[in-house]
């Protein structure tokens, strides 16, 4: 195809070219307004003069047409493996290849939405159109198909967003009369209390319901806590109480129609947080020592802890004539702290106290019971404990981990951690533990005992427990069976990690997840789960993992630091996992939470209608039943029109864009036929003023 057009290229700056041209005119007007003889002829030189400067040419194009593009987006999303939609995918797109190259000139551009983005935050069509398209001018492309369940969320909001000038046509997966049931969210807490309540607000949506009652099961951390009978469309509010620090994890479920579409969102997951408000913490001081304001400047120390805290100097029958003006001016509150508000504390601390009477055996059985539903109590012990008067030989010896055998250890020693403190989150990694002896100063004072419960995680002089940890009922209990540990504090010989330890072993005393010493964890790393299990044994058994479709399977851990073996997961599906050795579980959500592919998945063509109409293009159900079974229309080509489908056919648009393949200039002012021109334009002029002349000497 040849394309001939003309150009002009002048040969002197365009300033002074529009100079030449208007003296010409200047002299021509003058000619003429005089009627001098020749001045038509002058004219036409001066024309040709300039046309000659002009350097006008004819310039001849080779050009080849170039095939239209056209692109099938295919949705891949979550939501087109529903059902028949993938059949009904697959015959579509081949039936639209097939079609379009018999329409020839057409080159085919297939692009594959969401197979490769397993979490993207919905079906992302026309951001992968204009991945797939960005290698190709505007102007060629004529015409997109989209194969989609009609389900999209990143739909321009006009034409001039779309950024094309050719129909688009949506062919719509599915059938008609879908139904589906889900759980939508409406207000999900991030962030609790601990033990406070929050609310969780949803509700059921059920397209095609007839007005039915539902029930929801609700679980936390995959423990059932309740069942809430409700109507579709109604707000729905779920208390759900905190249980613990760290992430809690709420499942609500709704159960399954028969004939829906999925049942993959009639759950919905969240995970909130929980955090706790203030750590409040009884801290109960006996025989005054140099390490007595140890424990309440760390605890003072930290904004989150609630302090209360009391120093027993004398037992109340103690008669010593200390002067009236130097007494206590208030009664030891024992029957608030020990009785009425026990349960407030987070956290109780004996600091060598020694059963002084101050405190009846009604009080310390309160705190044995406090223990047992779930408290946690720390002996700091001195000298008194290994004594008759001890705390032991009262009733909180039946919760003490370890016996006095009634000797002290008065020489100078280094706390070693233990082969199980290597282990245990306590004291593992304390700085200076790796060296030997460990790079920290020495006590010089230690109570003599034996463990009788728990698991030692420090020893000091001859081998002997220095720190003892032990379960009692729901609670915890720690002991310390040395006052010396104001020495770290002080810088003594370089001192030692005091804030570490002291602030670990406060959080494991009341629970904090990470400092579990038998734990199974689960966290998700791209599309990877890591599996952790934190555990004192040698041996780890194996974990079974359980994905959301119920595939299961069995993972072995490799030991990676002492007390803590991993293993690394690849998953191929989104959604909550349920991980399980035999004695812990654990959940983990791999991916969004309630992803938004899933949160409506009844085909429809009436959100891609008003863009496709306003391109000249269609949308169209292309299912003949539930079967999977599928009419297309016929394709046609059209060349630019304002409408390109009707009820039986769609079209695409013939752009008729082509590409130089070879150019030639045939100069027109500039060889032969130019210098013709100007010379006989010169000898017309010549001629006619010789006759002039001649005339005026005859005359």
């Amino acid at each position: 195809m040849n394309d001939f057009n003309l150009s002009f290229t002048p040969l002197l700056p365009l300033p002074l070219f529009a100079v030449l041209g208007i003296c010409a005119l200047i002299v021509v007007g003058l000619g003429f307004y005089a009627r001098r003889r020749g001045t038509f002829l002058r004219a036409v030189g001066f024309a040709l003069l300039l046309l000659a400067l002009a350097d006008p040419a004819i310039v001849r194009e080779d050009r080849e047409p170039l095939k239209d593009v056209v692109a099938i987006v295919v949705d891949r999303s979550g939501s087109q493996t529903i059902g028949e939609r993938p059949q009904q995918t697959e015959k579509a797109k081949a039936a639209l290849e097939k079609s379009l190259d018999a329409l020839g000139h057409v080159d085919v551009r297939v692009i594959e939405s969401g197979r490769t983005d397993a979490d993207s935050d919905g079906t992302q069509l026309f951001s992968a159109l204009n991945t797939g398209l960005a290698d190709v001018p505007a102007e060629r492309v004529g015409g997109v198909f989209m194969i989609t369940d009609g389900v999209v969320h990143d739909i321009p909001k006009d034409v001039e967003a779309l950024g094309i000038k050719a129909p688009l046509h949506a062919l719509i997966t599915g059938h008609e009369g879908e139904r589906d049931r889900r759980i939508e969210l409406l207000d999900a807490p991030r962030f609790g209390i601990v033990g406070k309540d929050q609310t969780i607000e949803l509700r059921v949506d059920d397209t095609g319901s007839k007005g039915e009652p539902v029930v929801l099961h609700v679980r936390r951390d995959g423990n059932p806590i309740a069942n809430v009978t409700a109507h579709p469309g109604e707000r729905i509010r779920i208390p759900v109480r905190i249980e613990h620090g760290g992430q809690n994890v709420v499942e609500i479920e709704v159960d399954a129609l028969p004939d829906e579409l999925t049942a993959i969102n009639n759950k919905a997951v969240l995970s909130i947080d929980g955090v706790r408000d203030k750590l409040k913490v009884l801290l109960v001081s006996g025989e005054p020592h140099q390490g007595e304001r140890m424990w309440r400047n760390l605890l003072k120390s930290d904004a989150n802890v609630e302090l209360v805290h009391f120093t027993i100097l004398r037992p109340p029958e103690k008669q010593d004539g200390t002067p009236i003006n130097e007494l206590s001016l208030i009664a030891f509150p024992t029957a608030d702290l020990f009785g009425r508000k026990i349960t407030d504390f987070d956290l109780i601390i004996f600091d060598r106290y020694s059963n002084q009477s101050v405190l009846p055996t009604i009080y310390l059985d309160n705190i044995v019971r406090y223990v047992r539903d779930g408290g946690a109590l720390l002996f700091a012990a001195g000298p008194d404990f290994a004594r008759p008067e001890g705390l032991f030989y009262s009733p909180l010896g039946r919760i003490a981990p370890a016996r006095p055998d009634g000797s002290l250890t008065e020489h100078a020693f280094r706390a070693v951690v233990t082969s199980d403190g290597a282990k245990h989150p306590v004291t593992r990694g304390l700085a200076g533990a790796d060296q030997n002896p460990p790079a920290w100063s020495q006590w010089f004072r230690q109570v003599n005992a034996d463990v009788a419960r728990g698991t030692s995680v420090l020893s000091g002089a001859d081998g002997k427990p220095l720190l003892v940890l032990s379960r009692e009922g729901k609670g915890r209990v720690a002991l310390l069976l040395t006052d010396q540990m104001w020495l770290w504090a002080r810088g003594f010989e370089g001192g030692g990690p005091h804030l570490d330890l002291s602030r670990r072993l406060a959080h494991w005393l009341m629970k904090e997840p990470d400092l579990e010493e038998e734990a199974l964890r689960a966290t998700v790393e791209g599309h990877d789960l890591v599996i952790e299990r934190q555990s004192l044994k040698d041996q780890v058994p194996p974990v079974k993992v359980t994905a959301p479709s119920g595939k299961q399977e069995t993972v072995t851990l490799s030991p990676a630091e002492p007390g803590l073996s991993r293993a690394r997961v690849k998953t191929d599906e989104i959604g909550l996992y349920r991980l399980t050795d035999g004695q812990l579980s654990v959940l983990a959500n791999v991916g969004p939470e309630n992803p938004r592919e899933f949160q409506e998945v009844v085909s429809t063509p009436d959100k891609l209608k008003p863009l496709a109409e306003a391109t000249g293009g269609t949308v169209r159900r292309i299912a003949t039943d539930a079967t999977g079974d599928i009419a297309l229309p016929r394709l046609v080509a059209m060349r630019e029109s304002p409408v390109y489908g009707g009820p039986d056919y769609a079209a695409i648009k013939r752009t008729g864009t082509s590409e130089v393949k070879g150019v030639g200039v045939a100069p027109l002012a500039i060889g032969f036929l130019g210098l013709l021109f100007l010379l006989a334009s010169l000898l017309g002029t010549w001629a006619v003023e010789g006759r002039r002349n001649a005339g005026l000497r005859k005359g």
